[in-house]
């Protein structure tokens, strides 16, 4: 979409930090279900917050239904009930859950080690046989840790650059895991490898019904990230930067640079297998930098040929071709014997929930169901959900009041409560990770998907919470169908006291994106009006 300027309300910022799911056009009947959630009739809004009251009665929510939930945790007063235990479409408030299972599955100091074997045998410093790496489901090995071991993210992840404006990258080399992994093999005495270089990625199996569907092989989310940046001059080519560099993948542009105030409007368009891109359009002169990405179509193919490339440049030779099929029959039933010349920790699992949570990472969240059904031996992601169910009653969430199909709330099935959803929140205050987990979610006017909402109001900084949006094309009527705009965590009240809290809307509309920002503003605005009033009256 192009960018577009717009006026804000002093509350918010002019630049577009919300972190949206935009899911195309939706199914009629995922629309109809909306009407299990009965809409507030004006008189019931008397006796909230005149505010709140006043969003709510807007013109722009005509047919929607709105709901909120607060509770004090300590007595378990509620301070607020509107549709309480009514379904509604979460959007990414449903990560939530699933990131809450794998947290609690995995434990929140739990590393990633991803492995390199030499399957073979060695002959001084050749090994005559393979390099295996054994992917592990680690986002972090394609290059998101700063130097303090911490994960990098920005406001708007590259994830989303497709959708939406002001998507940006962070700093750390997509190749850094990768990297490390081909100077260890180095370090560990092996100067060449005569056989081939091959990515175990057994771990678990690629679920399509999970989408984006993850992989145990991830590097830089298995996307290309491209950069264009106006030229000098109008009608000067645009510039373009592209990562990660590994063979064959390929990247034309013929984008243009046009004057200032003309459509920025850029095209990408991949060959099948996704290793030639093209990118075409035009930047506007006074444009800001663009970033859009492309999938990387064959993950392990693409592992594999990274590896290698690194061992390259690390002083390894391998006798094998760098570019190719991802040679997986020859992979051994184990690895008893065969050495590990290298391997690449990960940060801890809490700093993955960080990144899940701040920026609504859609694959990081899906991935969590996969790895829950690991860790019960099972290679098939569904088997995530029994692990995730037998959690979710444990911590004591009425699990019927919960529907999830996915891990990211982006499946038709998905509804949830906003009272189910203050039980998870209120579970975790029982732990000792309750900081931690607090700490991880968006906070109010500060960074996430909240960065960009309440910049200047008093509860900047007193909200931590998880967004949701789900969006798409009302074809019918020329706008933006926002099925869901949700937001639900903790509001500092008093002294380190916490209340629980859910609010949201379903069912709204929009003209445009900006139109949908505003929801979101909306939102956000509702739970800093919580915040304040029961701040104030304590």
């Amino acid at each position: 979409m192009p960018e577009r300027s717009r006026s804000r309300s002093p509350r918010h910022s002019r630049t577009r930090k919300r972190v949206l799911t935009v899911l195309g056009l939706l199914l009629a009947a995922w629309v109809a279900a909306f009407g299990i959630a009965a809409v507030i009739p004006s008189k019931a809004l008397d006796d909230l917050d005149p505010r709140i009251a006043a969003i709510m009665r807007k013109p722009a929510y005509p047919h929607a239904q709105w709901a909120i939930f607060q509770q004090n945790p300590d007595s378990g007063e509620v301070v607020e009930a509107r549709n309480a235990d009514q379904f509604l479409v979460p959007g990414s408030v449903a990560k939530l859950f699933g990131v809450s299972g794998t947290w609690r599955t995995l434990g929140g100091d739990h590393h990633f080690v991803t492995p390199v074997h030499a399957v073979g045998k060695r002959q001084g410093a050749t090994l005559v046989g393979d390099l295996d790496l054994v992917a592990q489901g680690d986002l972090t090995l394609g290059g998101r840790t700063r130097p303090d071991g911490t994960v990098a993210f920005t406001d708007i992840d590259h994830t989303y650059a497709d959708d939406i404006p002001g998507a940006t990258l962070t700093a750390p080399n997509p190749l850094a895991g990768i990297n490390q992994l081909a100077k260890q093999v180095r370090a560990s005495g092996i100067t060449k490898v005569d056989g081939n270089v091959i990515v175990d990625a057994r771990l678990f199996r690629r679920d399509p019904a999970l989408d984006p569907a993850p992989t145990p092989m991830i590097i830089n989310d298995n996307l290309i990230d491209l950069l264009t940046t106006p030229g000098d001059t109008p009608g000067a080519p645009a510039r373009l930067d592209w990562r990660p560099h590994v063979a064959p993948y390929t990247v034309k542009s013929t984008v243009r640079t046009v004057a200032a105030g003309k459509p920025t409007a850029l095209k990408v368009k991949p060959s099948a297998d996704g290793t030639r891109i093209q990118v075409s359009g035009t930047i506007a002169i006074d444009s800001a930098p663009v970033l859009r990405v492309s999938d990387i179509k064959d993950p392990n193919a693409f592992g594999r040929t990274a590896l290698i490339e690194a061992l390259k440049r690390a002083g390894v030779e391998v006798t094998a071709k760098a570019v190719g099929p991802n040679p997986a029959a020859r992979l051994p039933r184990s690895y008893g014997g065969a050495p590990v010349v290298a391997r690449f920790t990960s940060p801890a699992y809490d700093s993955y929930a960080r990144l899940i949570f701040k920026v609504s990472h859609n694959l990081g969240a899906n991935l969590g169901i996969c790895l829950m059904a690991v860790s019960t031996g099972s290679s098939r992601c569904a088997d995530g959900f029994p692990v995730l169910a037998k959690f979710l009653d444990s911590a004591k969430v009425d699990r019927k009041a919960v529907q999830l199909a996915d891990g990211r709330g982006g499946n038709p099935v998905d509804r949830v409560t906003p009272r189910a959803v203050a039980q998870i929140l209120r579970y975790w205050q029982g732990t000792s990770e309750a900081t931690r987990f607090r700490e991880a979610l968006p906070t109010l006017g500060v960074d996430g998907s909240l960065a960009s909402s309440c910049r200047s109001c008093p509860a900047r900084g007193r909200v931590s919470a998880k967004t949701g949006t789900v969006a798409g094309g009302d074809l019918l009527n020329e706008r933006l169908g926002v099925d869901a705009e949700t937001v639900a965590g903790y509001l500092e009240t008093s002294g380190g006291h916490y209340d629980v809290f859910f609010a949201g809307v379903n069912g709204a509309s929009a003209s445009d994106i900006d139109g949908v920002l505003d929801i979101g503003d909306d939102v956000a605005d509702v739970a800093a009006y919580l915040q304040e009033a029961t701040s104030s009256s304590s």
